[in-house]
């Protein structure tokens, strides 16, 4: 009896021993999953440092002649929306699927968007309750004069250029659409907080109204079932979202391509996602390259 709790005794011993053994050579070959690159740029337009995250494409090879086109997403920052928009991006390039051509993803990450992302307002209680507000004109600058150069010559990129972004992210694609259309060609406004300043925005005049408005330009814009806006007069963002996409679509120029997108059972928290997979079927329904 007691050799056979000496043999039990070492067999347990011994396994014990080789767990160990094994959970130690798991670890040590354990590497880091890498998803993208972090880069930096210094702005003067803003006057700090931004962080970028990068996602390349499978492929994507800076000595050779292939350029790809760039996806810039507000909020971008990798505890923000960066991974799971790089994955629906990635997931619809895969060549058994080929709805979305080989992209470069560039994550804004986050340092302050109220700031950043909204211009001045007239309302003196947001005033008082976000004072850093109302520099979406130096965002903006950061973006043309400094980001977007950056990212052209460090980066393998061609001529097409899509910016995603949400709620106070869509109040500035917005804007940028209305005053600065040029800067890109494929928009994805989600949510867009257009309630700001008492909805100012929605009565901006734009070169994009106008016949002679050249650059093909694809406009997406979505909302869910998300009701009244934080403002003292009240509004409704579908109905906000909806009149932006009919302003738009009464353009006279035949190079504006919108479409609207309602999502009844999505909110302002889970609208993103279902969106810009949407958004890519309908910049690329025809696309197979």
């Amino acid at each position: 009896m007691n050799k056979f709790i000496t043999l039990a005794f070492l067999l347990l011993s011994s396994s014990s021993a080789f767990s160990q053994k094994s959970k130690i050579k798991t670890t040590e070959t354990a590497k880091p999953f890498v998803l993208g690159v972090i880069d930096e740029i210094q702005s003067k337009e803003l006057n700090e440092k931004r962080v970028l995250n990068i996602y390349l494409p499978e492929g994507y090879n800076p000595s050779e002649d292939t350029k790809y086109p760039v996806i810039y997403l507000l909020d971008g920052s990798a505890d923000e929306d960066f991974i799971h928009i790089t994955g629906l991006v990635q997931f619809n390039s895969f060549e058994w699927i080929n709805q979305v051509p080989k992209s470069i993803v560039v994550g804004i990450a986050t340092v302050d968007r109220r700031r950043d992302f909204t211009f001045p307002t007239t309302i003196e209680n947001d005033k008082t309750r976000f004072p850093t507000t109302g520099h979406s004109n130096q965002f903006i600058a950061f973006i043309e004069k400094e980001l977007q150069p950056f990212i052209d010559k460090k980066y393998k990129t061609n001529e097409s250029k899509t910016i995603i972004g949400q709620s106070l992210g869509g109040l500035l694609e917005t804007e940028i659409l209305l005053k600065k259309p040029y800067l890109f060609n494929k928009y994805v406004i989600v949510s867009p907080s257009l309630w700001w300043n008492n909805g100012s925005i929605l009565d901006l005049d734009s070169e994009i109204l106008q016949e002679n408005f050249k650059q093909q330009t694809d406009i997406y814009i979505a909302v869910g079932k998300e009701g009244l806006t934080p403002t003292e007069i009240p509004r409704v963002m579908e109905v906000d979202a909806n009149v932006l996409a009919e302003k738009i679509k009464a353009s006279k120029s035949k190079n504006i391509k919108v479409y609207f997108d309602y999502f009844p059972e999505e909110n302002h928290g889970t609208i993103l996602h279902p969106a810009v997979a949407n958004s890519f079927k309908f910049f690329y329904s025809t696309s197979k390259e």
